[in-house]
């Protein structure tokens, strides 16, 4: 009965060498094939997916279409940049929009009044849209504030107030009216539209060369002469350096 344990052994053997290397191919060689298809299955599932979502933008084209004409059009309307095409000429449009609503909030100018308003040059260097503003300071009553900050800021073009600083004092409203007021400094600003001209700010000039001092004069030239004589060639060069 030998022979049939030792054929035994040798095919329990070979089983034993089989489960090892089947264990071995599923541990080691077999993760080590499949998980760059694995990866690449995954990106596939996301280009799929991401061509989807694509396709499905690319079938609401003309709603966006016509929802940006729509925008559009309102812009153009009810601009929000200003109209002019120069600083110099947008600065004047601002001055006389601020007329404007001072004038609308106090007929005649009773109860509110422009202090001062001065034109703000724009220091901002690589900016995609020239700003141009204004300091503006106004004496008003606390309703008619009110209505000018209104006006300004909800009309068209779009203008903003910043750095708003308010003081109350007593002043004289009109010539035959006096009483607590506000008095009002802000900054005024809008923006031209990308593309405009450029702001025309004038650069400020060079300073002039001081010129050099002239030589000391020697006492004997510095001595009163008694009989004014003409002067020598070498005091001539002299004065004239």
């Amino acid at each position: 009965m030998p022979m049939p344990s030792a054929r035994r052994d040798r095919w329990l053997a070979l089983a034993l060498l089989l489960a090892v290397l089947g264990l071995a191919y599923l541990l080691l060689v077999h993760p080590w094939f499949t998980q760059p298809l694995r990866a690449i299955d995954a990106d596939v599932a996301a280009l799929r997916e991401r061509e989807s979502r694509v396709q499905a933008q690319l079938q609401q084209q003309p709603q966006i279409e016509q929802r940006l004409r729509a925008t559009r059009e309102a812009l153009q309307q009810r601009p929000g940049f200003l109209r002019e095409a120069t600083a110099e000429a947008a600065a004047a449009a601002l001055g006389a929009r601020l007329q404007d609503a001072v004038a609308m909030a106090s007929p005649g100018n009773r109860s509110c009044t422009i202090s001062n308003r001065t034109p703000l040059t724009d220091n901002r260097r690589d900016a995609e849209f020239v700003r141009v503003a204004m300091q503006v300071r106004l004496r008003c009553g606390v309703a008619e504030l009110a209505t000018v900050l209104h006006s300004l800021e909800t009309g068209s073009p779009r203008l903003f107030v910043d750095n708003l600083n308010l003081i109350a004092q007593r002043f004289q409203q009109s010539p035959n009216e006096s009483g607590l007021g506000l008095d009002v400094s802000f900054e005024l600003a809008g923006y031209l539209l990308p593309g405009a001209a450029a702001d025309g700010t004038v650069p400020a000039p060079a300073a002039a060369p001081v010129p050099a001092p002239a030589p000391p004069a020697s006492p004997a030239e510095a001595a009163p002469a008694p009989h004014p004589a003409p002067p020598s060639e070498g005091q001539e060069v002299a004065d004239e350096a």
